[in-house]
């Protein structure tokens, strides 16, 4: 089993920035992302994963000022690196956009954290949603759902192509003949698409992986084909078991017709564990972050998912019928659960918060160690899951309980590590390293 795990800097909850244990300053608190960074590595997690957006959430202030999660926080890039150099074996996993990046930039920075991490990076490719990104860079909407992917694609073509620019042999740096890099073990990609125009090659050294591991989010069509193609981790929400080992054999099963073995790709659905000694203490623990939740961040919340306002409407009644979206946007996992949740359940505005804001559309785990390492297992041994990528409510005392309580159970049962396998981020995934594309064609 692999894990990873999502810091968001209080924690996954919405409200956890209210829980008395967390770490209130967090989106400025380096030695606070190293601590708990560390806490992953002593539990032999695979990686530390940063979520990322290109601008604050919009709506009103004065409902965002209860709702600090994407407004004030570290660059993920700029962190990781930091971090890189207070660890020794955690993977190191930021978000990038490529709607508003350029693949040079991208190659540059990723190829830059894996030397400085001696081989430990991973990028996450996204194609940006947050409805106020594009006017941050002089757009005044976001690319087309199709043609995000199509530039999506062809960015990440660009960016391996710029990592094997470079030979793994390249830089010979020999004082004797005066040598610093061997010329014709470096070349220009000069590519030319539909959306770059690249000549390159990049003024870094190819990757100490090869290529950085390649992480991706999206369950659309087009984001399942980016990922068969491309990914090899894919985080996804997965809520049910029987939906979860459909949606797992249809990516794994889109690969073949990429060269690819169902080994390079690893699927790890989100988990919002809650933990107590008793079942009882654990569902107190979690009515307790639930009822931290303002009933106008809730509403806002469910707003943003749905596409639609219901702040201002009774939290205590169902959202209108002439409201519920009708278009259930395959590209949004997060709308198909919500319509799914109005239609059939017929919740209030308040029970669907409840039901859904804690972990954003996440599964949520209460229970005992041994409930939850038993939960895991079983999705794990039903061929849904390569792991999990665990969003611990609140930070940092759900990440040590987590990595005190659930990783020892795993560990007895044999489904998850003791030591690690590797020094790479690759080597502890069981992923190969990519041969130099350019140098394999010679």
């Amino acid at each position: 089993m692999k894990l990873g795990v999502l810091f968001h800097p209080t924690g996954n909850h919405v409200a956890s920035w209210l829980h008395p244990e967390s770490q209130i300053d967090a989106g400025s608190n380096f030695r606070h992302y190293v601590e708990l960074a560390r806490t992953a590595e002593r539990g032999k997690f695979d990686t530390i994963f940063l979520a990322d957006a290109l601008a604050v959430r919009g709506g009103d202030l004065n409902i965002l000022k209860r709702w600090p999660q994407y407004m004030a926080y570290f660059e993920p890039v700029t962190l990781l690196s930091g971090i890189a150099a207070l660890t020794e074996r955690i993977g190191l996993i930021a978000t990038s956009s490529t709607s508003y990046n350029e693949p040079f930039h991208v190659a540059r920075r990723y190829a830059s954290l894996d030397h400085i991490s001696a081989g430990r990076a991973g990028w996450n490719v996204v194609t940006s949603t947050n409805p106020k990104e594009p006017a941050n860079f002089g757009r005044d909407e976001h690319f087309g759902h199709a043609e995000r992917y199509k530039r999506a694609r062809e960015f990440v073509e660009v960016v391996f192509g710029l990592w094997d620019s470079w030979d793994d042999e390249a830089l010979v740096r020999d004082r004797s003949t005066a040598t610093y890099f061997d010329p014709t073990r470096v070349r220009a990609i000069n590519h030319q698409g539909s959306f770059f125009k690249v000549e390159g090659p990049l003024n870094m050294a190819r990757p100490p992986q090869g290529h950085p591991v390649i992480a991706q989010a999206g369950s659309s069509e087009e984001g399942k084909e980016l990922a068969a193609e491309f990914a090899e981790i894919v985080f996804s929400a997965q809520t049910r078991l029987e939906p979860a080992v459909a949606f797992y054999s249809d990516l794994k099963g889109r690969m073949e017709k990429y060269g690819r073995d169902f080994d390079e790709l690893k699927i790890l659905p989100g988990l919002n564990p809650i933990i107590g000694k008793t079942k009882a203490e654990a569902s107190e623990k979690h009515e307790y972050l639930q009822s931290l939740i303002h009933p106008a961040v809730g509403a806002m919340l469910l707003s943003a998912e749905l596409g639609i306002d219901l702040t201002g409407l009774p939290v205590d009644e169902p959202v209108p019928e002439e409201l519920i979206p009708s278009d259930t946007n395959a590209s949004k996992s997060g709308l198909r659960i919500m319509v799914d949740m109005i239609r059939k359940e017929r919740l209030t505005i308040r029970q669907m918060y409840l039901r859904y804001a804690g972990a954003r559309g996440q599964r949520t785990m209460v229970g005992t160690p041994e409930q939850i390492a038993d939960d895991m297992i079983a999705w794990y041994q039903a061929s849904a899951v390569d792991g999990f990528l665990i969003q611990p409510g609140t930070l940092p005392a759900g990440m040590i309980e987590f990595v005190d309580t659930v990783v020892p159970i795993l560990q007895e049962k044999g489904v998850f590590r003791r030591e690690y396998e590797g020094r790479t981020l690759r080597e502890n995934l069981g992923l190969k390293r990519p041969e130099n594309y350019f140098a394999r064609a010679v």
